[in-house]
């Protein structure tokens, strides 16, 4: 087996997807991406450069989204000034459209009274001017449109550039313009709408239509009224009268309230924006204080209080929340003091008991050596109260121990060390019992140095730990350990393959005086304390104790620490769930499956149609480094459920997984 690092597996913290080991679904086995597949998606023109573009636009907006997420005063204000712009854009159309249709009206009834004015004055001055008799038809024609000029400048001339008359004869072509008259230098073809010269051709009513006044000498086009009818004029000729009106001055008016309106508007939201900034304040500013409080509090200041002024409700919130930190302040208190006393009282006790048991550990061992020349019964006596006295002593010892993590006095003294050398000093200790449990032990990996900073004392014992928790726990078989560094991390695995763990177990194992099996007599096993101890020295080294099982198929610890001390962990260079699971060997054996079957799909060619060409050896997937999703354990571990028809030697069968697939990292294991 390799010393490097292993390919994730499935469910180990590394493998971020979850997904299990074997052929890829929907990919081709002769190298061939999948029909659009991620290949196909990442080769697609323009996608690069599109994703560069949202990133180099996202990139200034950033700053901008975090205040406005982290800012509760900013998004009120915002919101106020939005919903007023709103307000203030409504009210601003409605006034300019009621103004408007005002200006529009009063102008409308002035034109329509003028107009009617000057029709009714050029019908009457039509009935009272006598036509010429015996004149011929051209004669005629060119006193009708003399008459016309004189009646456009007659009508004109009391306008004073209020409006201007237009006189057009009905007929068209030459003579039409020939008979056209208008004032003020109004260019009556673009200015007068063909429409309206139809409709008022068509009747005898009084029309009118907004439109645009054009000029012959060169005068900008100004909006305007153009009001027409059809007249006879002193020879009976029918033609067309007009009054334009322009909107100059209407427009003017409009312009100055849009521009009223504009400037209120703008100074109605700035003033609103104001009033709720400071209105906000005064409600955010107590929340931001007690934000900063509840921080303090938190970090451990727990003498820190609110400013507390006024009887209202952001008041009262400040007296209860001082309240609740004072209560919160006596609750620690109180309890920080019991957990002194018991860390005293264990530490006490514990160093009190040394006295009397060196001296009862004298006599035993004075009647220990004694027990030849005693009765068998008080021999086997003898034996008994010195393994009893052994196990006191190592209780004692955990118990002091445990009594140094909680009271904060446990202290590294971290040096480069071979993990190697570690390894071998546990494994050389564990082999009298290896030899009574008819274990054989079995180092991988230790071809190459695996260094890291770490306490050369507290890693040992954490090895023995789990070293003789697998030898008496493994039944017999072997046991498998292994070494890896990868990266800036270093781990030691221990694999055995014996009761494994049940589902739920894995979480509670850590505790202390836990044990898997609540029947087995407390005379056996260890102290109930060496998982505990070891969980607390992995975490003083900054590193991981790790633990994943399954029942019947045994379980495996992994204890993972950092090259050089005080740097981070950000994965393990051995996967947490061995690669001879129960799980990764059936996804191994359907996956040889499938490659058997698609074999034997193809059909056999003749060997004289081609040659044979020689088939490389597949090559191993490359190795990476698993990741962890947190540097603390305790947050679960995998472990498996035993299958209903599962054979119970040596761990073959089904395994099941959990609710997400993936087997997750944490401190339990089982119960030693």
């Amino acid at each position: 087996m390799s010393t490097g690092s292993t390919a994730p597996k499935p469910g180990d913290p590394g493998d971020r997807t979850g997904r299990a080991a074997g052929p890829r679904r929907g990919g081709s086995r002769s190298g061939r991406p999948p029909r659009g597949g991620r290949l196909f998606r990442e080769g697609t023109p323009g996608g690069p450069v599109l994703r560069l573009f949202v990133r180099w636009v996202r990139r200034p907006l950033l700053p901008a989204v975090r205040l406005w997420r982290r800012n509760i005063q900013l998004r009120i204000v915002a919101g106020t000034l939005l919903m007023s712009l709103g307000v203030v854009l409504l009210l601003g159309l409605v006034v300019i459209g009621q103004v408007r249709n005002g200006l529009l009206d009063a102008k409308e009834k002035a034109a329509q009274s003028q107009a009617a004015g000057g029709f009714s004055a050029a019908q009457d001055r039509a009935a009272t001017t006598p036509s010429a008799p015996g004149q011929q038809d051209g004669a005629r024609a060119g006193a009708s449109v003399n008459w016309r000029s004189t009646l456009v400048e007659q009508l004109a001339s009391g306008g004073q550039s209020a409006y201007n008359v237009v006189a057009l004869s009905l007929d068209t072509g030459d003579a039409a313009s020939r008979g056209a008259r208008a004032s003020g230098e109004v260019d009556p073809t673009t200015s007068i709408p063909a429409e309206l010269r139809h409709s008022v051709a068509q009747g005898t009513d009084t029309l009118q239509k907004f439109t645009r006044i054009h000029y012959t000498n060169g005068k900008a086009s100004e909006a305007g009224l153009v009001i027409g009818k059809r007249l006879n004029d002193a020879e009976g000729t029918q033609y067309e009268l007009y009054y334009l009106f322009p909107l100059t001055q209407e427009e003017d008016s409009l312009t100055l309230v849009k521009g009223t309106l504009a400037t209120a508007g703008l100074f109605v939201m700035v003033l609103l924006g104001a009033i709720a900034w400071l209105m906000v304040r005064q409600v955010v500013t107590p929340v931001r204080m007690a934000a900063g409080i509840a921080e303090r509090l938190s970090a451990g200041r727990l003498q820190e209080r609110m400013k507390v002024t006024g009887e209202d409700d952001i008041a009262r919130l400040g007296e209860a929340f001082n309240k609740m930190a004072q209560n919160l302040q006596l609750k620690i208190q109180q309890l920080e003091e019991l957990s002194r006393m018991q860390r005293r009282f264990v530490s006490d006790v514990s160093h009190e008991l040394r006295t009397p048991l060196t001296t009862v550990r004298m006599a035993a061992d004075v009647i220990h050596e004694a027990r030849v020349d005693f009765d068998p019964i008080t021999a086997r006596s003898a034996e008994l109260l010195g393994d009893q006295l052994d196990r006191f002593e190592s209780l004692l010892s955990d118990l002091l121990e445990i009594s140094r993590f909680d009271a904060g006095a446990a202290a590294l003294e971290a040096e480069p060390i071979d993990l190697r050398q570690v390894v071998r000093r546990v494994i050389g200790g564990a082999e009298p019992l290896a030899e009574r449990k008819g274990t054989r032990i079995v180092v991988v990996g230790d071809k190459q140095p695996v260094v890291a900073e770490a306490d050369a004392r507290r890693v040992e014992r954490v090895l023995r730990n789990l070293v003789v928790n697998a030898v008496e726990h493994g039944e017999g078989r072997d046991v498998v350990v292994k070494l890896a560094a990868a990266g800036g991390a270093v781990a030691v695995a221990v694999r055995d393959y014996g009761v494994g763990l049940k589902p739920g177990e894995a979480t509670r194992v850590f505790n202390r005086f836990w044990r898997a099996d609540p029947a087995r007599a407390r005379t056996t096993g260890g102290t109930g304390l060496g998982l505990s101890i070891a969980v607390e020295d992995a975490r003083l080294h900054g590193g991981w104790l790790q633990a994943w099982g399954e029942p019947g198929g045994g379980s495996q610890f992994r204890l993972t620490l950092p090259r050089t001390a005080d740097e981070p962990l950000r994965g393990s260079p051995i996967p947490l769930e061995p690669e001879d699971s129960r799980r990764n060997r059936e996804q191994a054996a359907a996956g040889r499956a499938q490659e058997n079957a698609r074999l034997t799909a193809v059909p056999a060619q003749p060997v004289g149609d081609r040659p044979q060409l020689a088939v490389p050896p597949r090559l191993p997937a490359p190795s990476r480094a698993t990741v962890d999703p947190t540097a603390l354990p305790g947050s679960g571990a995998r472990v498996v459920a035993r299958a209903a028809a599962e054979n119970d030697g040596g761990g073959a069968g089904s395994a099941t997984a959990d609710a997400h697939g993936n087997a997750e990292r944490g401190d339990g294991t089982r119960g030693r």
